[in-house]
């Protein structure tokens, strides 16, 4: 009978005691920000009940006929506390008989648990989004509420914004700690060492923190966004901006200015933002961070706004549009400093 190394044992078995976190942890995280909202609004999921600005968020709901949010509704409330001691005392048990198959079936459970939280949790919020009050005071037709998965959602002029919270993270990393171990007894623990567990939970544990976490630009559909400082369609392929945050909520621009006087307003919080692009007036469509761009100042330049202002990805292009054009280089400081 195959048996588990020692490492992996020890590993296995605080990777289970780690669960105990969960108890004293909030697990989910949804949070809403909007204009009459600046600070945001959040509500915390943990094993056994809600909290957070429940209560305001049922008062906005209310007005577009969403239910009620309580406890009560959440009958995974009566059971999840059992469930997490199963895994943890089946961790244990795995650490303690040493045997690869009931590894195997330890880890194929915490898959099938978490596929299932999954699931769960998205037939919850397409119910919730979907069944509304037909007698509402604000009924907008076709549309539904039903909150993000994971990730970025606007809900009319609400932000929803759904990512695990740090009992949700302690899980992830549980199990990706599990399936390093598994990895590396199945097909890469050939020697005695450490190094290859080691290199193989590393690895599993940043590729899911650097996917988990990391926002990306959004394409911009020109004819068909707004911009949403002067609220004008996108519609000249030469210029255009975005605004990144960290949460993947991307703000669009039609013309520089309109960028620069969005970010002085303060609406968004400097920490917040992940990225600031510009489209290249050379590469048409094509976003580029502020801090990679050359900026172009000319009279002569008919932007969507009157801002004046080209980007360019390289000096090349650059020179090559100012012999055109005429105007003034400027970095994306001296671009800023025009508009305050």
């Amino acid at each position: 009978m195959k048996k588990l190394r020692p490492l992996s044992r020890i590993l296995i078995a605080i990777s289970a005691l780690a669960l105990i976190a969960t108890y004293y942890l909030p697990i989910w995280r949804i949070e809403l920000d909007a204009p009459q909202y600046p600070e945001g609004l959040y509500m915390q999921i943990w094993l056994y009940k809600l909290s957070g600005d429940v209560e305001i968020i049922n008062g906005l709901n209310h007005y577009i006929g969403m239910a009620h949010i309580k406890a009560e509704m959440f009958p995974e409330f009566t059971f999840l506390v059992y469930v997490v001691a199963f895994y943890i005392a089946l961790g244990l048990l795995t650490a303690l008989m040493a045997r690869k198959s009931l590894l195997t079936v330890y880890l194929s459970l915490m898959i099938l648990g978490g596929i299932a939280a999954l699931v769960d949790f998205y037939r919850w919020g397409y119910q919730y989004g979907h069944n509304l009050d037909p007698n509402a005071a604000i009924q907008v037709p076709g549309m539904a509420y039903q909150p993000p998965l994971i990730g970025f959602k606007q809900l009319l002029n609400f932000g929803a914004f759904s990512i695990p919270d740090t009992g949700g993270w302690v899980i992830v990393g549980v199990g990706s700690l599990v399936l390093a171990i598994w990895l590396c007894e199945l097909f890469f623990c050939k020697v005695k060492t450490i190094k290859p567990l080691a290199t193989a939970t590393v690895m599993i544990l940043g590729l899911g923190f650097f996917s988990a976490c990391t926002a990306q630009p959004e394409p911009i559909k020109f004819g068909k966004d707004n911009c949403h400082h002067c609220k004008m369609t996108l519609m000249d392929t030469k210029f255009g901006a975005e605004v990144l945050t960290k949460k993947g909520k991307v703000y669009k621009f039609d013309d520089v200015n309109c960028l620069v006087n969005f970010l002085n307003t303060n609406e968004l919080k400097q920490a917040d933002i992940a990225q600031i692009l510009v489209v290249d007036f050379k590469k048409t469509k094509e976003l580029i961070p502020v801090e990679k761009l050359f900026f172009l100042n000319s009279s002569k330049l008919r932007t969507p706004m009157s801002s004046d202002i080209a980007a360019f990805g390289n000096k090349k292009d650059l020179t090559e549009t100012q012999n055109q054009f005429k105007g003034e280089k400027l970095n994306w400081e001296a671009v800023k400093k025009l508009f305050e």
